[in-house]
């Protein structure tokens, strides 16, 4: 399985942004996407999680209301939007896919990563 991310940049406080995975090597459904960020100097953070088959959403308490997560089937592409950025979502965003698992706040759900695409909210 390969993650491939991408649509991350500069952007002003209070502006949007749209991240994409695509994901090949294998179909999706039944499994969970996730987003991932993480700041300089800060641990790994859980973002948001979509269940490709049943839609289910589920989000950072940071981001909720900000962010929305989609998904694609035939694309085999997941969504990040990004609206009313602020500088503190300055990270490297990272999306990430479960095979299984509950707890998908957890890093270590998560079996395979993107390589991470860096976003950069300027005030």
């Amino acid at each position: 399985v390969q993650l491939q991310a991408s649509g991350g940049g500069l952007v002003q406080a209070g502006g949007s942004l749209r991240l994409s995975c695509a994901a090949s090597g294998r179909t999706l459904s039944g499994y969970s996407m996730g987003w991932f960020r993480q700041a300089p100097g800060k641990e790994r953070e859980f973002v948001a999680r979509i269940g490709w088959s049943s839609g289910i959403t589920y989000y950072a308490d940071s981001v909720k209301d900000r962010f929305t997560i989609a998904r694609d089937n035939a694309r085999n592409t997941v969504y990040l939007q990004m609206n009313s950025l602020k500088p503190e979502d300055t990270a490297v965003y990272y999306c990430a896919l479960a095979l299984g698992g509950r707890d998908y706040g957890k890093g270590s759900t998560y079996d395979y990563w993107g390589q991470g695409t860096q976003v950069t909210v300027s005030s």
